[in-house]
């Protein structure tokens, strides 16, 4: 493995980086790193443009060759609001997360993050977002506090890193690793990482793929308890999970998802209504909605 000295700004250095690109060509979206997006991440961003959602996702198409990962996907996100994506497994629901995340580039459609296209305004619209994927992609070489403090440089927010490193650690059980190496921390404890890096630039749009895996029960029930607060402050929360009855209790609304498709999107109560099974529960309803009918008529 090679290991390379790379400038962050005009006076600092992160050692010990293995395999970094180029840093005027590097979107840091929480330890997901984009090459081919040329993002000076350095630079001072305007954060947010007057629009009614935070998020709005237009006629979303991915497309593999013959296969069609995300077909004609639109929803929007208002200020202050959970929302669950959900379908079964190959569903597209991870492939729409990363394109929202400018990870993987829509084939067409558009996604406005605060008022930003992510595609052709990327800096601007990534400044106010954060995702948490489902397996963490951390750089092993970095203490615990060295990938916050990195993490909060690429956003250029070390002006309030020291307010909030300590609040983090703290939350998430770190505070005694936060001199250890990523590379010798279990999965629960770099997935609690990947969530306080998240938070660590005060996001306001944040994306999680099944962030529940791999943490313990203390753990889940205090990322639950973020997720609401970061609601109630006025983020817009995008959960993809698996956990139904988590998402029954955590989101305000839910969409279902199945073969690229919408198939509904609405609260438990019009989900309800609309699949028949009312008084039933999340598990039910999308049951219902995603399983082929055994007895066509």
């Amino acid at each position: 493995m090679s290991v390379t000295l790379w400038p962050l700004r005009a006076s600092r250095m992160v050692r010990a980086v293995p395999q970094l690109p180029d840093p005027r060509t590097v979107t840091f979206i929480l330890a997901e790193v984009t090459a081919w997006m040329p993002v000076p991440i350095w630079s001072s961003l305007l954060r947010v443009k007057p629009t009614p959602f935070m998020l709005q996702v237009t006629r979303l198409v991915k497309q593999y060759k013959k296969f069609r990962a995300v077909n004609d996907l639109s929803f929007t996100i208002n200020s202050g609001e959970i929302v669950g994506l959900l379908g079964p497994n190959g569903a597209g629901k991870t492939t729409a997360l990363r394109c929202v995340a400018g990870i993987l580039r829509p084939t067409a459609g558009s996604i406005l993050i605060n008022g930003y296209d992510v595609v052709t305004e990327q800096a601007k619209a990534k400044s106010g977002l954060a995702f948490v994927p489902e397996v963490p992609s951390l750089y092993e070489l970095l203490t615990v506090e060295e990938h916050l403090k990195f993490v909060a440089m690429c956003f250029d927010t070390l002006d309030q890193f020291d307010l909030l490193k300590d609040e983090l650690l703290d939350r998430y059980d770190l505070t005694e690793k936060r001199n250890d190496l990523v590379a010798t921390l279990s999965k629960g404890m770099r997935q609690k990482l990947s969530v306080a890096c998240a938070l660590i630039h005060n996001a306001n749009v944040l994306l999680f793929d099944e962030p529940m895996i791999g943490i313990d029960p203390a753990g889940a029930r205090e990322l639950k308890d973020e997720i609401v607060r970061q609601r109630n402050s006025g983020a817009c929360v995008l959960i993809s999970t698996h956990l139904l009855d988590t998402a029954e209790k955590l989101c305000d609304r839910v969409i279902i998802v199945a073969r690229g498709h919408k198939v509904a999107e609405g609260t438990l109560e019009q989900l309800q209504h609309l699949s028949s099974r009312e008084g039933q529960s999340l598990e039910e309803v999308f049951l219902a909605l995603t399983e082929p009918s055994e007895n066509p008529a």
